[in-house]
């Protein structure tokens, strides 16, 4: 029998695909069967105000479920990938710490 002593490892599920095929629903249904939070990898939905075009989680699924990364800056604020990745390893390492599962937003995977 080996012995860890690493911390337990909990699911990261990715879930992609084009637009209009599920991925929310979906998102929505993992994240009661493996008691997660989602967060989004939506280049579009990190600015406020753009709620249009984007497919942001409704407000009743955003209250059903723990969203991250949605609605972060400004349309007319620099944001750079390396700014996102750091907000997006952030958002993981709190959901770990709180022995949850993490899972992807609208349509993308994780950086």
């Amino acid at each position: 029998m080996k012995h860890s002593t690493s911390p337990k490892q909990l699911p990261l599920i990715v879930i992609v695909g084009p637009t209009a095929v599920g991925k929310t629903r979906l998102s929505l249904r993992l994240t009661q069967e493996f008691d997660g939070e989602i967060v989004s990898a939506d280049s579009r939905q990190l600015y406020r105000g753009l709620d249009i075009g984007t497919a942001k989680p409704t407000l009743e699924q955003r209250r059903r479920v723990p969203h991250h990364l949605i609605d972060v800056v400004a349309p007319d604020e620099a944001f750079t990938l390396a700014q996102y990745q750091e907000l997006a390893y952030a958002a993981l390492g709190e959901i770990t710490q709180r022995s949850k599962a993490a899972l992807p937003g609208e349509g993308q995977g994780f950086i």
